[in-house]
């Protein structure tokens, strides 16, 4: 009897421990799946641009973006939206357009790309409620100061050391003569006012004429169309009054279009566009279809150069291998998503070059963080970047081993 009683006991308690067991399995498992939630809980990021009208290059960058990483609508990570194309009119609608992102509780990255005027104020508005949404802004219109202080990272093109290397290219490619075209609201830009001058210094120290010339805002009563119309037709006299070994250079982006068309027309010269891409203007100055190579950048330029090599342009029309625009709405999106998983850190460099450099396979890079002039304080959020140009029919420059002098730093 002794027997059987001990044997029903240690039965009743090797089920217990049975059960203990595999509660505790569940319980671990349970655990184990919350904490896997926890790391794979979805973020959002969101991304702002212009419309194909102002510039097609960062719109196009948000695309690609989407295609890699899914739209939120459909399950993905990704909501992008654009400003109007009037946004100096419009400024309302811009802020509007941003800060609404701010109202999905999942938002924790907004780029905005190019950074039209309005950007500062949505900012500011979004870091009021939302100061856990990391705000990045790409190709700024607005004084840096203001900017710096509303972002948490800028991000533009080296508008100072390009102020030099540009007329370096010229030279390169056989210009004797520079000229400059742009309109009031552009020169206003701090950035874009001190590229002018530095461009003008260098043609001095470099042997070329320098030339402005005032062309109409897109902003304006003209408009886009107006604005384009101008271009083309002054062009034959701007090359008539400074010969064909003229390069030819202007700061929007819309007006490149008529611009390449021109200066292929009339063989001057053109080292690269203001924002640089191989679709910035080319394909519709060109009457290039990119459609089966979208997104391929290597087999975009190969394309572009083949046909501009075949009308005649080669070795006097350039580029950068890769669009920065588009590049850079990639490449901060990249950023902002990896700074939120903690793989990378926001005032970190290196970090934010890898995320250039994941989407540019070949291209080489260079840049430094931005120097207020008036106070020679280096500004740590700020980041200035360029890549080598590419001339068509020849190849890669070498611009970014080249050693700018100190001097051009300082010129404001």
């Amino acid at each position: 009897m002794k027997r059987v009683i001990a044997f029903l006991l240690a039965a009743v308690m090797t089920l217990s421990f049975a059960a203990c067991g595999q509660k505790e399995n569940n319980q671990s498992s349970q655990n184990s799946g919350q904490q896997n939630q926890t790391k794979e809980q979805k973020f959002h990021i969101g991304i702002v641009t212009g419309t194909v009208a102002q510039s097609e290059d960062e719109l196009r960058g948000a695309e690609a973006f989407i295609k890699e990483y899914g739209d939120v609508d459909n399950g993905g990570i990704v909501k992008h939206v654009t400003y109007p194309d009037n946004f100096m009119q419009e400024q309302e609608t811009t802020i509007a357009q941003i800060v609404g992102l701010a109202d999905d509780p999942l938002m924790k990255v907004i780029v905005v790309n190019q950074s039209v005027p309005g950007t500062v104020a949505a900012f500011k508005k979004i870091k009021e409620t939302r100061p856990d949404i990391l705000l990045l802004a790409g190709s700024p219109q607005e004084d840096p100061n203001m900017i710096e202080e509303a972002s948490d990272l800028v991000v533009d093109v080296d508008n100072v050391k390009r102020g030099y290397l540009m007329i370096l290219a010229a030279k390169k490619m056989g210009a004797k003569t520079f000229v400059h075209i742009s309109f009031p609201r552009h020169m206003s830009i701090e950035l874009l006012s001190r590229r002018r001058k530095i461009m003008e210094e260098a043609c001095k120290d470099l042997g070329l004429k320098f030339a402005f010339e005032t062309a109409p805002d897109p902003m304006s009563d003209v408009g886009i169309p107006g604005a384009q119309q101008f271009i083309l037709e002054k062009m034959p006299e701007w090359v008539k009054k400074y010969g064909k070994d003229t390069a030819f250079f202007c700061t929007n982006d819309a007006q490149t279009e008529p611009l390449l068309k021109k200066v292929a027309e009339l063989g001057a010269i053109f080292v690269e566009p203001d924002l640089p891409s191989p679709i910035m203007g080319y394909p519709g100055a060109f009457g290039i279809d990119l459609k089966a190579e979208a997104g391929n950048w290597p087999a975009i330029l190969k394309k572009v150069e083949d046909t501009v090599v075949a009308k005649g342009g080669g070795k006097r029309m350039g580029t950068w291998a890769y669009s920065f625009n588009y590049t850079t709405t990639e490449a901060l999106a990249e950023f902002g998503k990896r700074v939120v998983e903690g793989t990378a850190k926001k005032d970190s460099f290196d970090d934010l070059m890898k995320c250039f450099e994941k989407y540019t396979p070949g291209a080489q890079w260079n840049g430094s963080y931005y120097v207020d002039v008036a106070t020679g304080q280096e500004k740590k959020n700020h980041v200035l970047v360029y890549q080598d140009t590419y001339v068509l029919g020849q190849g890669y420059l070498g611009q970014t081993k080249e050693t700018i002098p100190e001097k051009y730093n300082n010129i404001k």
